[in-house]
């Protein structure tokens, strides 16, 4: 389809300051990998903070960003909160990314890389 017509026509200048928004905050691997963990069930701070490997501060700080991005969201069970992933969309691009990357290290590990710089 040609540019400007029908479905494909280009986003505002809000739309991509958030979208850039979102992507760098998805940007860091610790908050990637929350996200990626939280898509798969609801979780609190000490359990994610364990599966993903990072201190319970670290942790909570990503929280803060990502709930604060609307990325996340979180709701009081007792004394403990509970997150969750708060927007699918967001959970469908990173699993696709997800899919994409393993896909891509599975046909050309050192393309990939080498494409990173690494």
């Amino acid at each position: 389809m040609a540019a400007g017509s029908g479905e494909f026509t280009d986003p505002t200048a809000e739309v991509l300051t958030d979208a850039a928004a979102a992507f760098g905050l998805l940007a860091s691997p610790a908050r990637l990998h929350i996200v990626w963990t939280l898509a798969q069930g609801e979780s609190d701070v000490s359990g994610l903070a364990q599966r993903v490997g990072g201190a319970l501060p670290a942790t909570s700080q990503h929280l803060a960003k990502l709930k604060l991005a609307g990325l996340v969201g979180s709701r009081r069970e007792g004394r403990r909160q509970i997150y969750y992933v708060d927007d699918q969309d967001i959970v469908a691009v990173v699993q696709l990314m997800m899919r994409q990357l393993r896909r891509a290290v599975d046909q050309s590990p050192e393309r990939l890389l080498s494409s990173v710089g690494a």
